[in-house]
């Protein structure tokens, strides 16, 4: 499920590295002459790439990803279920030795890599069924993303050349994540640990290896130890909804002196956090901290970060939500319309592609603060009506 990772400096790379399109055995033919260049033997390159094939339920699965259209609610109450808690505990205590290590080593709590763990394979049972170096040749042939995809395919063939990776017989999600905890092969090559200490990389079947893993790129990408990422709370009718949203961070003690408090706990101290709203000033609310925007590294969808964040602190004992009353949103269709509006007065949305993510969210703010509106980032008929 995750999006978008980093990739190699693009700098770094030959100019042919940015090509895409064409036919594809000219496609495949380039990426073996770069390869080679890179100084994989012509036997190494050949064997590699044997059989590789494009893969036309990727790219349809690629444009179709209308899970994250869904609603905070809808979405965390369809995929946060009683079966995923329970085993997210007895996980917990099964892996327990591993969990001290991740803390220890990468300041990582257990609940966020047991979210993790629960929502991208269903803690293992369901990891995907695409070959993976078809996946990645498919997606980098594409004209979509191909500098986001093509160096996976070299990082795939770092890692064979290592006996880590078998082009024909691993497989993983339709974007090319590999294992338990979904991680792409560049993201693996930089920060695949062997927790079992059998001598390899095994994200697929071996829990310590993909829980260490991902525990190192998410400390890679900013985690900060000890800290917390994301909390429940209550906000006062009246609070000035202008200053919510992640692009807005004040001190706790300044939230405290508007009236939020913590639902279930106090507000961190010594900390900044945001205010966030996901379905307005009527629904859930919460404060996210300085480590909730790392969740952005590891997938872009506004809705999976923080069904991800807020399944964590469920994970390590918070309540449920109070889901409150929000006001109906829009459907995909008029979501479509209302990003067009938006674009059409100078916002970037992120494209037309119906789902409320961060960028839409912070365009929707900006009109209702222009208009007068509760600036709560929550779109509804009323605003489609207004713009």
């Amino acid at each position: 499920m995750r999006i978008i990772l980093a990739a190699f400096t693009l700098a770094l790379l030959p100019q042919m590295s940015l090509a895409c399109g064409g036919g594809f055995s000219d496609f495949v033919s380039g990426l073996k002459s770069e390869a080679r260049a890179a100084g994989h033997s012509a036997g190494r390159v050949d064997a590699f790439f044997a059989g590789v094939r494009q893969d036309g339920a990727v790219l349809k699965a690629d444009r179709s990803q209308g899970v994250f259209r869904k609603s905070f609610i809808d979405f965390s109450r369809a995929v946060i279920s009683k079966g995923r808690m329970v085993n997210g505990q007895r996980n917990a205590q099964k892996y327990a030795s591993t969990f001290q290590r991740v803390e220890r080593d990468y300041g990582v709590s257990p609940g966020v890599l047991l979210a993790f763990w629960a929502l991208e394979t269903d803690y293992g049972a369901v990891q995907g069924d695409f070959n993976t170096l078809n996946a990645l040749v498919t997606l980098a042939h594409d004209c979509r993303r191909p500098h986001l995809f093509r160096p996976q395919i070299f990082a795939a063939l770092e890692l064979s050349a290592h006996g880590d990776f078998d082009p024909a017989r691993t497989k993983g999600a339709w974007a090319g994540e590999i294992g338990m905890v979904q991680m792409l092969p560049e993201d693996i090559l930089r920060n695949g640990v062997d927790g079992d200490g059998d001598g390899h990389v095994n994200l697929k079947t071996s829990p310590p290896d993909a829980l260490m893993s991902g525990a190192k790129m998410l400390h890679g990408l900013g985690w900060r130890k000890g800290e917390p990422w994301l909390q429940e709370i209550v906000v006062p009718q009246k609070l000035d909804w202008s200053k919510t949203g992640l692009n807005n961070a004040l001190s706790t003690s300044d939230w405290e002196r508007m009236g939020v408090k913590g639902r279930s706990a106090p507000l961190a101290r010594g900390l900044k956090g945001s205010v966030l709203l996901p379905m307005g000033r009527k629904g859930p609310a919460f404060m996210a901290y300085p480590n909730f925007h790392v969740y952005f590294e590891w997938n872009k969808s506004f809705v999976y970060v923080t069904t991800a964040a807020y399944f964590a602190t469920r994970l390590e004992g918070a309540p449920v939500y109070d889901p409150g009353t929000p006001d109906p949103g829009l459907s995909a269709a008029e979501m479509k319309v209302l990003q067009q509006k938006l674009e059409a007065r100078g916002h970037d949305v992120g494209g037309i592609d119906g789902i409320l993510g961060k960028l839409t969210r912070e365009a929707v703010q900006k009109e209702q603060m222009r208009l007068g509106l509760p600036a709560d980032a929550w779109p509804t008929t009323a605003l489609l009506g207004k713009l």
